[in-house]
């Protein structure tokens, strides 16, 4: 056994490298997808169309995270409540925001035609 070398390895937290040089542990990363999965479920809730589970609330917050902030940044708003977890900025309340439009969206493309009784 070598001197200066961790006697158990498993012990030290597990790290994913994102190539910026910033580096999120896996609780950073289980963090991340709880706020997304909180976010995304508050969009479907603003716009009321729900459709799936607790993965299709990750996936809603990330794409409002992404429609957001683009819509933000194109109006020239400032981010109004972000987070941040593992170097990275997650911002909340435009995700919101960016997951009803999004939800609200999907509903009109997938609305059903319903036919008058007859």
């Amino acid at each position: 056994m070598r001197l200066g070398r961790p006697l158990e390895p498993s012990i030290q937290p597990r790290n994913v490298h994102l190539g910026r040089g910033n580096i999120m542990t896996i609780l950073d990363i289980i963090i991340l997808l709880v706020v997304a999965a909180v976010c995304g479920s508050l969009g479907m809730a603003i716009s009321g169309y729900s459709r799936g589970g607790c993965l299709v609330a990750i996936v809603l917050g990330f794409i409002g995270a992404l429609l957001g902030t683009w819509l933000a940044r194109l109006l020239a708003l400032p981010e109004l409540f972000t987070l941040v977890i593992g170097g990275h900025s997650f911002p909340v309340i435009w995700s919101i925001i960016g997951a009803a439009l999004f939800v609200a969206i999907l509903s009109l493309l997938n609305a059903r035609r319903t036919l008058p009784p007859r």
